[in-house]
């Protein structure tokens, strides 16, 4: 059987021949969604390159938002993944989230979205009280309340204003505490770590990880009955396996660690994460094939459907890890949920070709590579516009 192949450049220089691995059945993905997990993607968002400013292209966003929940995963907008703070503002966030609401509604699907305080000049974050706290509850409690007339569920993420600005804990607690006492309905919370985004340093008052999680849990015990769950992103799975089991009763653990997902999912005696994760818009069909297996109560399956993936998300979350959303949208152009690989700001140039050409690879051994002729054929094209002919 000839089985595709295609020359990459090598990391260190030279070439080497790729042979695409043969494709595993095809998974009955239509039985709704994950029954014994809650499973969000968090999603890209897809630039219009021929618009003068750029600005987004609508229907393909939306369009990989149906994909999504066709396989019955739900979605998590307007955060990170979708360029949140990284070329995505406010204005341009609060019409994704209001045109995914809308999705959302026809397609019956499950819908999150990140609220932050990005409103309040996302250019002044120098050091010092640039706020109020009282203008940060504010901020917060305006990207919730559109949130929720939009048909989300509210993500108060952190904030870079926040962190430029509170003196310690105290001021966190009052923030958030402010924000908890007001919101309309239940919320989730979202601890997002330096590697993802170094203003995030010191966030919940104190560089050191035990007090801030101290910190963060005294508001979570205090305000449990408005919290239906917490997702972490500190890649330590260590970390959240016991943040978890700390949590009050009714209040979820949603990983977002794009390193130790597999074991953070299937769990332990104690409990398991459920699962909010970037790496989940790169891998959605295996990921959704995997957690079919957890359901049907075979762990072994669903190991050896996932943890393929990870050297994938290794790779794709490499430092400088906040740069993974160019990869992110690389696979979708590859797997042809968008006609280019253009990004919102540029951000397509982000990670180098040798870095793209191993993620190519790793994606084909994850069985990430939906239609494997068509990737070959725009993996070609993006070397033969950087200078590689084969």
């Amino acid at each position: 059987m000839n089985r595709l192949r295609i020359v990459l450049p090598a990391a260190g220089g030279g070439t080497r021949t790729h042979v695409l691995a043969e494709r595993s059945p095809v998974h009955d993905l239509t039985a709704g969604a994950p029954v014994t997990r809650t499973a969000y993607a968090a999603a890209h968002v897809v630039a219009d390159p021929l618009a003068d400013p750029q600005g987004l292209d609508w229907d393909a966003t939306l369009a990989f938002r149906r994909h999504l929940w066709s396989l019955g995963l739900g979605v998590a907008d307007a955060m990170d993944t979708a360029q949140r703070g990284g070329g995505l503002d406010w204005p341009a966030a609060r019409e994704l989230i209001a045109r995914s609401g809308a999705e959302a509604r026809t397609a019956g699907g499950a819908l999150v979205c990140g609220a932050m305080t990005d409103q309040l000049n996302p250019g002044r974050l120098n050091p010092g009280r640039s706020w109020t706290l009282h203008d940060l509850t504010d901020a917060y409690i305006e990207q919730a309340g559109w949130i929720r007339q939009s048909g989300g569920t509210p993500v108060i993420m952190g904030s870079r204003q926040l962190a430029a600005t509170a003196r310690d804990a105290d001021d966190y607690r009052e923030v958030y505490g402010a924000v908890l006492r007001q919101v309309d309905g239940p919320v989730l919370l979202h601890w997002l770590g330096e590697a993802f985004d170094p203003a995030m340093r010191a966030y919940w008052g104190d560089a050191d990880l035990d007090r801030a999680a101290e910190t963060m849990l005294g508001i979570i015990a205090e305000h449990a009955d408005r919290i239906t769950g917490i997702k972490i992103s500190l890649l330590d799975a260590a970390r959240e396996v016991a943040l978890r089991r700390r949590l009050p009763p009714g209040v979820s653990m949603l990983t977002g660690d794009d390193f130790h997902y597999t074991e953070l999912i299937r769990g332990d005696e104690h409990g398991h994460s459920g699962a909010l994760l970037g790496v989940f818009d790169a891998i959605a069909a295996p990921a959704r094939a995997a957690l079919a297996r957890l359901d049907a109560g075979d762990e072994a399956g669903y190991t050896a459907l996932l943890e393929p993936t990870v050297p994938l998300a290794r790779h794709l979350f490499a430092a400088p890890t906040s740069a993974y959303k160019t990869g992110v949208v690389f696979l979708a152009w590859l797997n042809g949920h968008q006609d280019h690989f253009h990004m919102v700001g540029g951000a397509q140039t982000f990670r180098s070709v040798p870095h793209l050409s191993t993620l190519f690879a790793l994606a084909d051994r994850a069985g990430a590579l939906a239609d494997p002729p068509l990737a070959v054929r725009r993996m070609r094209s993006f070397l033969a516009v950087a200078g590689f002919e084969s």
